[in-house]
């Protein structure tokens, strides 16, 4: 297949790692769905049932939310996406959507208003007749690791099925995301340390507390597994608060009462080198995700809730604060391996030099609304300009479909191209070049999640 490969050095590349394993190291996959391992019914259902990208496509196309999210039949809103396709020529989903149908399901007719019902029965023939199911799809993609997103209080009780589960090859282990613990202002913030407080078996009163919470709640996360961690508070640290400011900040979140931006900000400080201490403790890997605004439609955020496609790009993390956090955290030993992501690509450069001024740092993938060709492209581009490519990540899809592990092989295929086109440009060397795309398309990623 051409798709994306522009020269014969291209193919040659993309040929040594189309086939390899794949480690998706963030995701929002459900823990439970793997589980439960249910058959899907259509690829309506598939395609359309939780997928924030999609829907946020139909949205700009004019589709009424009923053919989206509400009550409409999975076959109308099929039919209505495939429709949106044929307006979206340059859009990311225009390429997944097409390769999800050939990967998935041996379709390669091009989506639109009249294929739709061609297209609707072929794919549910397939679904029918291998009664394909999460854990189907999941083998087919020949993924090795999936790393979920956890919130520090859950059980991890799907994840605890599935390691003992000897029929399912797929390791699936728990992240440490720790926004609910940060976003202390919060209206319902004393109820969610309630549940910290059952969760750790440790009555949270006081900062101590949290701290003894928070540790007892990591520890049961590596023993199940875990090796990277999350953080995407949309508020960014510029200062430490002491020990007792910190305590005092943190009282007033307990009792409901306001909290300053800048007393929020030190408290925040002073968590991260909390949390970075642990980390390091463990050798666990954090993920900084930045520059972020969610839930901007209100009305719609009220009526579906978090996650439903209205997220934005925020603006871009002030250098200066990224330096100073990653700087506080060198200073009192609490700096992990890091990878850092930005929605935001104007900050793209600065944050890839700064990622170079301190160990074991680097920026990640482009992610969410920059994981387009040209984002995609555009941040290996910048990180190879800035520091040494082949200690790039590598791809992930951030994503809550089990269709989406086309996306690593998009990733591939924009990989092998540019890097292709480096090598045909008398730029690179091809035997180096055949190791590197290797790496960044397995070889790190694997690393990155095996226990050390």
């Amino acid at each position: 297949m051409e798709f994306l490969l522009s020269t014969p050095t291209a193919h040659k590349l993309y040929d040594t790692v189309k086939d390899l394993p794949i480690v998706d190291y963030h995701c929002h996959l459900s823990p439970k769905e793997i589980w439960e391992d249910r058959p899907f019914d259509n690829i309506g259902a598939i395609w359309l049932g939780g997928d924030h990208y999609k829907w946020r496509l139909m949205r700009t196309a004019g589709i009424s939310e009923t053919y989206i999210t509400g009550t409409a039949s999975w076959h109308d809103k099929f039919c209505r996406y495939a429709e949106v396709l044929e307006l979206a020529a340059g859009h990311p989903l225009y390429h997944w959507s097409h390769m999800e149908l050939l990967q998935f399901f041996g379709i390669d007719t091009p989506i639109g208003k009249d294929t739709a019902e061609e297209i609707w029965e072929a794919a549910n023939r397939v679904i029918a007749e291998e009664n394909l199911s999460p854990r189907k799809l999941i083998a087919r993609s020949k993924v090795e690791c999936i790393c979920t997103t956890d919130d520090i209080v859950d059980d991890l009780g799907y994840h605890k099925l599935l390691r003992e589960d000897a029929t399912f090859d797929t390791a699936v282990l728990p992240s440490f995301r720790t926004d609910n613990l940060l976003l202390i202002r919060r209206d319902d913030y004393a109820d969610y340390i309630a549940r910290l407080s059952d969760a750790a078996k440790i009555a949270v009163t006081d900062l101590t507390s949290l701290k003894e919470a928070v540790a007892k709640r990591l520890a049961f996360f590596v023993e199940m597994g875990c090796r990277v961690t999350d953080i995407g508070v949309p508020f960014f640290p510029n200062r430490l608060a002491d020990e007792q400011e910190a305590a005092d900040t943190f009282q007033k979140a307990l009792h409901g009462e306001p909290i300053t931006n800048d007393a929020y900000k030190g408290f925040l400080g002073h968590m991260y080198v909390f949390l970075g201490k642990l980390y390091c403790q463990y050798d666990l890997v954090m993920q900084w995700h930045l520059a972020v605004m969610r839930n901007c439609n209100t009305v719609l955020f009220r009526q579906i809730g978090p996650d439903c496609g209205v997220d934005c790009v925020g603006d871009s993390i002030v250098g200066g604060n990224l330096t100073f956090m990653l700087d506080a955290l060198l200073q009192n030993d609490a700096l992990p391996a890091t990878i850092l992501y930005t929605l935001n690509p104007t900050g793209t450069e600065q944050m890839a030099s700064i990622a170079a001024a301190f160990p074991r740092v680097c920026c990640g993938a482009a992610w969410w609304f920059c994981d387009h060709k040209r984002g995609i492209e555009q941040q290996l581009a910048v990180i190879a300009e800035n520091s040494a490519l082949g200690v790039f990540p590598g791809m992930l899809t951030d994503s809550r479909s089990f269709l989406s592990y086309a996306r690593h092989d998009y990733f591939r295929r924009i990989l092998c191209d540019l890097v292709g086109r480096w090598v045909a440009g008398g730029e690179f060397d091809e035997a180096a070049a055949l190791k590197l795309v290797k790496r960044l398309s397995y070889d790190n990623a694997k690393q990155l999640v095996s226990k050390k």
